[in-house]
């Protein structure tokens, strides 16, 4: 099994920045990928941003530019910076872990709130 544990949110003006970061412990070996969730009050979860074992990296269109998603193999943590944050960026963001075409565990989220 593997337990993530996602921390770092907090609340932040408009065009602040704030560093989210997930912890990972157990299983870490089957994890393919890591990925950035967010869910917004009233609406569907949307990925946020994700991060293969090679460091490969993608992200959701209303992020790029602004969030950039990380890794630190030694800590097994995987951090998300996020810069010039919206109000629209507000929402509960969660870390998922990927293996083999499928999240396999969730954090707990961690709350982001952007004031206009």
């Amino acid at each position: 099994q593997v337990q993530l544990v996602e921390s770092g949110g907090g609340l932040v003006q408009a065009g602040g920045s704030l560093r989210l970061s997930c912890a990972a412990s157990g299983s870490i070996s089957s994890i393919d990928a890591m990925t950035w969730y967010r869910q917004a009050p009233g609406k569907q979860r949307e990925w946020v941003a994700r991060i293969s074992n090679g460091g490969s990296t993608i992200y959701a269109t209303s992020v790029k530019g602004r969030f950039s998603i990380s890794r630190d193999n030694a800590e097994n943590t995987v951090y998300l910076q996020m810069n010039s944050l919206k109000p629209e960026d507000t929402g509960v963001y969660s870390c998922g872990a990927w293996s083999v075409g499928r999240v396999i565990s969730w954090g707990q989220g961690t709350q982001v709130t952007v004031s206009s």
